[in-house]
């Protein structure tokens, strides 16, 4: 029997031949993103190590950096009234555009049962988008960078640590806005550590 008489041999269309290619081009050209992670619920550690896995089992992203572990005083909150937080940033490369990003990070949220039901409540985990490439869009649904990440000692420390020549798109050098908030309520916790995925 021949290969083109084989009726289980069948051509592949053109398009799906197009969009592997396509798959193909964007690969070698991903972008890099910021990802700030926080927990403050259960065994803190072990979660957030799940999330730096969760994000490496995606399909077109890979964790290229995970920064120290910091424990932070909850934000907006009487004191007293929440536990610590644990919070670390990771730095990816990505093929993912930044809505299908954002997903991901939404699931990943929700793979830890994150419950969304107060502002400023205790979550077990939070996994934000702090910065795409050098991306600056003021849509609603996902602002970039984070609207208040220039602002916020336990994202801009780790983020400093993993890449201290970093830039916050229209905002500056991180070196320069940690300074500006300084590090109060933000510890370096040395004796924990997040593993890179294999």
């Amino acid at each position: 029997m021949t290969p083109h008489s084989d009726p289980t041999v069948q051509p592949v269309p053109t398009a799906v031949v197009e969009q592997v290619d396509a798959a193909d081009t964007t690969l070698s050209n991903p972008q890099r993103a910021v990802i700030s992670l926080g927990s403050n619920l259960g065994n803190r550690l072990e979660t957030l190590q799940g999330a730096v896995d969760a994000l490496e089992d995606t399909p077109g992203l890979r964790v290229k950096a995970v920064s120290p572990v910091y424990e932070t005083e909850p934000w907006g909150v009487e004191p007293g009234t929440q536990s610590s937080y644990f919070n670390a940033v990771v730095v990816v490369k990505t093929t993912l555009p930044p809505a299908s990003l954002l997903e991901r990070a939404h699931a990943v949220e929700e793979a830890f049962h994150r419950v969304r039901d107060e502002r400023w409540g205790p979550r077990t985990i939070d996994v934000d988008i702090v910065a795409y490439a050098d991306v600056v869009s003021d849509d609603p649904v996902l602002t970039l960078p984070h609207p208040r990440a220039h602002e916020r000692a336990f994202v801009l420390a780790p983020w400093y640590d993993v890449e201290p020549e970093a830039q916050l798109a229209g905002r500056g050098p991180v070196a320069e806005l940690l300074a500006g908030v300084g590090r109060e309520g933000v510890a370096p916790r040395v004796d924990l550590e997040l593993r890179l995925p294999e």
